[in-house]
């Protein structure tokens, strides 16, 4: 009993502690992006891509992002439609 309690109570202690830890790393983070960072991260192939990165780096709010992406599934749609295979019968012929 006693194990459980101490072994319950480091949880606790370790959890408080991670948590009052996450405001001050927020904090001391910088507010640009690191070049670093910025340097290892591989350039989108995608027009998708790039408008998840726009959306992420706050260029285009949500709503200009859904507008976009509705017209890229439009304009994919008329390219590429969708074609429905014949209907062969019940299943069980």
């Amino acid at each position: 009993m006693l194990f459980l309690i101490l072994f319950v109570s480091f949880l606790v202690a370790v959890c408080m502690v991670t948590v009052w830890s996450w405001p001050g790393t927020a904090a001391a983070a910088p507010s640009k992006p690191d070049t670093a960072l910025t340097a290892l991260a591989p350039e989108p192939e995608s027009l998708e891509g790039v408008l998840v990165a726009k959306l992420l780096a706050g260029d285009i709010s949500t709503t200009q992002y859904r507008h976009a992406i509705e017209g890229l599934a439009a304009r994919d749609e008329d390219r590429h439609p969708l074609s429905v295979p014949p209907d062969l019968g019940p299943a069980d012929a």
